[in-house]
């Protein structure tokens, strides 16, 4: 049998109870912070600026993505325009804004 007998001393023993009071003091401090309905209020509106930043971030790198590759149909390597490219969209440009123009005055008539 393991011999269970307490040898502290009564003062050692009240400084042991006082010491744990006061870690459990603490303990509950931390608790009461955490379930702070300011402390939740922060932490989710750090969690949702964090999510809109990475979302947008995302976005960011997808639309320069597509507008890199746009660029790249109508400027060549050397950062010249494409003129068999550009010269059609730009017809298709003007036709259609013209078209707009001739719809918007008829309406007006």
């Amino acid at each position: 049998m393991a011999d269970t007998a307490d040898t502290r001393t009564p003062a050692q023993i009240e400084a042991d109870i006082a010491r744990r009071r006061a870690v459990l003091a603490e303990t509950l401090d931390e608790i009461g912070v955490r379930v702070h309905p300011k402390t939740i209020v922060g932490d989710a509106k750090a969690r949702v600026v964090s999510n809109v930043d990475h979302a947008l971030g995302r976005a960011y790198v997808g639309v320069n993505r597509v507008v890199s590759d746009v660029k790249a149909q109508f400027v060549d390597e050397t950062g010249s325009p494409r003129l068999e490219r550009v010269v059609p969209v730009g017809l298709l440009v003007v036709g259609v804004v013209g078209l707009l123009a001739l719809g918007t005055r008829k309406r007006r008539r």
